[in-house]
Protein backbone atom coordinates (compact mmCIF):
# COMPACT_ATOMS: atom_id res chain seq x y z
CA UNK A 1 0.00 0.00 0.00
CA UNK A 2 1.36 3.40 -0.98
CA UNK A 3 2.14 5.84 1.79
CA UNK A 4 0.09 9.01 1.97
CA UNK A 5 2.44 11.90 1.30
CA UNK A 6 1.66 15.58 0.98
CA UNK A 7 3.55 18.18 -1.03
CA UNK A 8 5.89 19.04 1.85
CA UNK A 9 6.79 15.35 2.32
CA UNK A 10 7.58 15.15 -1.40
CA UNK A 11 9.79 18.25 -1.25
CA UNK A 12 11.69 16.80 1.72
CA UNK A 13 12.14 13.46 -0.08
CA UNK A 14 13.41 15.23 -3.20
CA UNK A 15 15.99 17.09 -1.12
CA UNK A 16 17.09 13.93 0.70
CA UNK A 17 17.46 12.03 -2.59
CA UNK A 18 19.58 14.87 -3.98
CA UNK A 19 21.87 15.00 -0.93
CA UNK A 20 21.02 13.17 2.28
CA UNK A 21 23.98 14.75 4.06
CA UNK A 22 22.24 18.14 4.13
CA UNK A 23 21.48 19.49 7.57
CA UNK A 24 17.90 19.76 8.77
CA UNK A 25 18.31 23.55 8.62
CA UNK A 26 19.27 23.37 4.93
CA UNK A 27 16.35 21.10 4.07
CA UNK A 28 13.96 23.32 6.02
CA UNK A 29 15.20 26.44 4.23
CA UNK A 30 14.93 24.81 0.78
CA UNK A 31 11.44 23.46 1.45
CA UNK A 32 10.06 26.57 3.11
CA UNK A 33 9.61 24.96 6.51
CA UNK A 34 11.42 24.89 9.82
CA UNK A 35 13.76 22.37 11.41
CA UNK A 36 11.40 20.61 13.86
CA UNK A 37 8.57 19.91 11.39
CA UNK A 38 11.11 18.63 8.85
CA UNK A 39 12.66 16.34 11.48
CA UNK A 40 9.20 15.07 12.51
CA UNK A 41 8.24 14.35 8.89
CA UNK A 42 11.51 12.50 8.23
CA UNK A 43 11.03 10.48 11.41
CA UNK A 44 7.45 9.56 10.38
CA UNK A 45 8.54 8.60 6.85
CA UNK A 46 11.24 6.35 8.34
CA UNK A 47 8.71 4.72 10.65
CA UNK A 48 6.29 4.26 7.72
CA UNK A 49 9.02 2.61 5.62
CA UNK A 50 9.08 5.35 2.97
CA UNK A 51 12.71 6.07 3.87
CA UNK A 52 14.44 2.72 4.19
CA UNK A 53 17.97 3.86 4.99
CA UNK A 54 20.55 6.54 4.30
CA UNK A 55 23.74 5.58 2.55
CA UNK A 56 26.49 6.88 0.29
CA UNK A 57 26.90 6.27 -3.45
CA UNK A 58 30.31 5.14 -4.68
CA UNK A 59 31.86 5.45 -8.14
CA UNK A 60 32.35 1.86 -9.32
CA UNK A 61 34.96 2.75 -11.93
CA UNK A 62 36.99 4.76 -9.42
CA UNK A 63 37.08 1.56 -7.34
CA UNK A 64 38.29 -0.51 -10.29
CA UNK A 65 34.94 -2.14 -11.02
CA UNK A 66 34.86 -1.14 -14.67
CA UNK A 67 32.70 -3.92 -16.16
CA UNK A 68 28.94 -4.06 -15.79
CA UNK A 69 27.20 -7.21 -16.97
CA UNK A 70 23.51 -7.93 -17.25
CA UNK A 71 23.10 -11.65 -16.75
CA UNK A 72 20.00 -13.38 -18.12
CA UNK A 73 19.24 -16.68 -16.42
CA UNK A 74 16.87 -19.42 -17.50
CA UNK A 75 16.26 -22.37 -15.26
CA UNK A 76 14.45 -25.63 -15.73
CA UNK A 77 14.14 -26.02 -11.97
CA UNK A 78 11.39 -24.28 -10.04
CA UNK A 79 11.33 -26.22 -6.79
CA UNK A 80 11.46 -24.35 -3.51
CA UNK A 81 14.79 -25.96 -2.52
CA UNK A 82 16.47 -24.87 -5.78
CA UNK A 83 15.10 -21.35 -5.43
CA UNK A 84 16.30 -21.12 -1.81
CA UNK A 85 19.83 -22.17 -2.83
CA UNK A 86 19.82 -19.80 -5.81
CA UNK A 87 18.65 -16.80 -3.79
CA UNK A 88 21.19 -17.56 -1.04
CA UNK A 89 23.96 -17.74 -3.65
CA UNK A 90 22.93 -14.37 -5.11
CA UNK A 91 22.71 -12.67 -1.73
CA UNK A 92 26.20 -13.90 -0.80
CA UNK A 93 27.80 -12.48 -3.96
CA UNK A 94 28.77 -8.80 -3.54
CA UNK A 95 29.18 -8.52 -7.33
CA UNK A 96 25.40 -8.79 -7.72
CA UNK A 97 24.00 -5.28 -7.41
CA UNK A 98 20.47 -6.17 -8.47
CA UNK A 99 18.51 -9.36 -9.06
CA UNK A 100 15.00 -9.57 -10.47
CA UNK A 101 12.65 -12.49 -11.09
CA UNK A 102 10.93 -11.96 -14.43
CA UNK A 103 7.82 -12.94 -16.30
CA UNK A 104 8.45 -14.35 -19.78
CA UNK A 105 11.19 -16.46 -21.37
CA UNK A 106 13.94 -15.32 -18.99
CA UNK A 107 13.54 -16.30 -15.34
CA UNK A 108 16.01 -13.89 -13.71
CA UNK A 109 18.12 -10.89 -14.62
CA UNK A 110 21.14 -9.83 -12.58
CA UNK A 111 23.16 -6.65 -12.65
CA UNK A 112 26.74 -7.65 -11.88
CA UNK A 113 29.64 -5.21 -11.38
CA UNK A 114 33.20 -6.57 -11.63
CA UNK A 115 36.67 -5.41 -12.63
CA UNK A 116 36.80 -7.15 -16.01
CA UNK A 117 35.77 -10.19 -18.07
CA UNK A 118 38.08 -12.48 -16.10
CA UNK A 119 36.45 -11.38 -12.86
CA UNK A 120 33.04 -12.01 -14.42
CA UNK A 121 34.13 -15.53 -15.36
CA UNK A 122 35.22 -16.13 -11.76
CA UNK A 123 31.79 -14.97 -10.58
CA UNK A 124 30.05 -17.15 -13.19
CA UNK A 125 32.06 -20.27 -12.29
CA UNK A 126 31.31 -19.77 -8.60
CA UNK A 127 27.59 -19.31 -9.26
CA UNK A 128 27.19 -22.42 -11.42
CA UNK A 129 29.17 -24.46 -8.90
CA UNK A 130 26.62 -23.55 -6.22
CA UNK A 131 23.40 -24.01 -8.16
CA UNK A 132 22.34 -25.72 -11.38
CA UNK A 133 21.31 -23.29 -14.13
CA UNK A 134 19.84 -24.27 -17.49
CA UNK A 135 21.05 -21.28 -19.55
CA UNK A 136 23.06 -18.12 -18.86
CA UNK A 137 23.55 -15.18 -21.20
CA UNK A 138 25.86 -12.37 -20.15
CA UNK A 139 25.55 -8.97 -21.78
CA UNK A 140 28.39 -6.46 -21.29
CA UNK A 141 27.26 -2.87 -20.92
CA UNK A 142 29.33 -0.80 -23.32
CA UNK A 143 28.17 2.53 -21.93
CA UNK A 144 26.03 3.57 -19.00
CA UNK A 145 23.62 6.13 -20.39
CA UNK A 146 21.55 6.74 -17.29
CA UNK A 147 21.80 5.48 -13.74
CA UNK A 148 19.94 6.98 -10.84
CA UNK A 149 18.60 6.06 -7.45
CA UNK A 150 16.19 9.02 -7.47
CA UNK A 151 12.51 8.10 -7.50
CA UNK A 152 9.96 10.54 -8.91
CA UNK A 153 7.98 11.62 -5.84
Amino acid sequence: MAARLDEMDRKILAELQEDASQSLDEIARKTGSSKTPVWNRIKRMKEDGVIQRQTVLLDAEALGLEACFFVLIRTSEHEADWQRKFLRALRQRPEVLEAHRLAGDIDYILKVRVANARAYDTFYQALISEVRIFNVTALLSMEEIKSTTVLAV
